[in-house]
This record gives structure tokens, sequence and C-alpha cells, in this order.
């Protein structure tokens, strides 16, 4: 779906400055706000770091992205906001697998370990992954 509109089916007018910060989002997949503010700011130098922090938080809201945390616990926005998997490389790569089977275990072992009047929202499964050393196995 073209960027308009899918900004405007969310609900939000498609302004220049929300085509642009989207256009970012779609070029990196995964991004730091740094990254979003570095691409947008390089096309238009003008547009205010506070108005692209207020265009990634109201596409959270609408539900155009998805934030994710990495172990130390920096924001990264995802361009994918259904429910999906991670897997974090120790080059800093952010790789998107989906697993509708283990989504669903997860579900059916968790749902009786939350609280009365409590749903689960959302499962997002986050994989740290190192590169393999060639020392022996002892």
């Amino acid at each position: 779906m073209e960027i308009r509109n899918k900004i405007k089916a969310s609900g939000l007018k498609a302004t220049p400055q929300r085509r642009l910060v989207y256009q970012a989002m779609q070029k990196f997949g995964h991004a730091s706000i740094d990254e979003v503010v570095a691409f947008v700011q390089s096309v238009t130098p003008d547009m205010h770091i506070s108005t692209i922090y207020r265009i990634m938080e109201s596409f959270c809201e609408v539900g155009l992205l998805s934030r994710i945390y990495n172990s130390e616990g920096k924001t990264y926005f995802d361009i994918t906001p259904t429910e999906h998997h991670h897997f974090f490389t120790e080059t800093g790569e952010i790789v998107d697998f989906e697993d509708r089977e283990l989504t669903a275990l997860i579900r059916e072992k968790c749902k009786n370990k939350i609280g009365d009047g409590q749903t689960i929202k959302k499962v997002s499964i986050q994989i740290m992954v190192a590169e393999k050393t060639d020392l022996p196995v002892i």
C-alpha cells in the first residue's frame, strides 16, 4: 500500500512530514529514533527533532509502528506492528521471524498464569544471537 494511503487508513492526515518519517521506517524496517532523525533531516534539515518524535509516537498509537527493546533497554521502532518475534545479533542487526505455532503454544501455556480480568495482548520473543566460536567443547 502506498505511504499516503497507509497513513490515511490509520486515521492520521498524510502530511509531507508524516510521509517522510514513514518512508524512513520503510527504508530501515527497524530503527532507533536517532537513525530516523538522521534520515529525515538529511532530506529536510529544518524538520525539528520534536516533530519527528511526535510523529513516531503517533504512528505507534495508531498501530503503524511498534516499539521493541534490545537487551540494554534501547528503544527501536518496528515497521511491522503485527505479532512476530526478533533475533538480535551482536552486530546490531534485528531480524524478524514469525512462528504462529510457537506463538500459539506460548499463549496457551501462559493464559492461566495471568490475573483475572487480564488477557495476553501480544507475544514478542527476543532472541539474542552470538557468533559461534571455534573453542573445543569440553
